[in-house]
């Protein structure tokens, strides 16, 4: 049930770095940069968007990393759908993109990083960031940081170079703070190796008895 606070108090994190970046007028990387980019062009809700895209992603998270973690990814993804919808009720302004991109990537970076540890993602790549983690001791943020990379680059003819950029340091800092904890998110993600057990044998004494 703690755990379950902690990823529902990351989305809520994850949900205001979204919503900074969104008013800076540009976008993050993952399956959330790219439910962002495709809102743009298709002008449909983020929640939609970001929800449906997730999906595939669950397949591949049910084979390599169980039913458990999965459910608490569908969960936490279906949270923050929910909670960025909340966005359509807000006044309108803008942040500057600068701004915007610093404290956008390191709101999302610190709330990606409690999500990790508490056992849940995001889908998209933080399934495989976490998945190589775990079997090849990876960099969870070098991980998020390349597939991020990626999804940026091609939005930038969606969104321009110049909000190109500022996504591509927001990226940074979100893969750097995701670093910065990456033997907390170890640690917590881990299970501890069982303890051997180890069987007392009693030991007989013989004493020999002279006749």
């Amino acid at each position: 049930m703690k755990k379950i606070g902690f990823i529902l108090l990351g989305c809520l994190v994850v949900t205001f770095g979204v919503i900074l970046l969104k008013h800076s007028n540009i976008v993050t990387g993952g399956t959330a940069g790219l439910a962002l980019s495709v809102s743009y062009l298709v002008n449909l809700p983020f929640a939609i968007v970001f929800f449906l895209i997730n999906l595939p992603f669950y397949i591949f998270s049910v084979l390599h990393m169980g039913w458990r973690f999965t459910l608490k990814t569908a969960g936490a993804v279906s949270l923050l759908s929910l909670m960025t919808a909340v966005d359509q009720f807000l006044p309108d302004f803008t942040i500057p993109m600068l701004v915007g991109s610093v404290l956008g990537g390191l709101v999302i970076g610190l709330g990606l990083t409690l999500i990790f540890m508490n056992g849940a993602s995001l889908g998209g790549a933080n399934i495989l960031a976490l998945f190589l983690q775990k079997r090849f001791n990876t960099n969870p943020g070098t991980v998020n940081f390349i597939f991020d990379f990626i999804v940026v680059i091609s939005s930038i003819m969606v969104i321009g170079w110049v909000k190109g950029l500022c996504s591509i340091l927001s990226i940074f800092v979100i893969s750097k703070v995701i670093s910065y904890f990456k033997e907390h998110i170890k640690r917590k993600t881990t299970a501890p190796a069982p303890k051997e057990t180890y069987a007392r044998t009693s030991t007989r004494i013989h004493v020999p008895v002279s006749d």
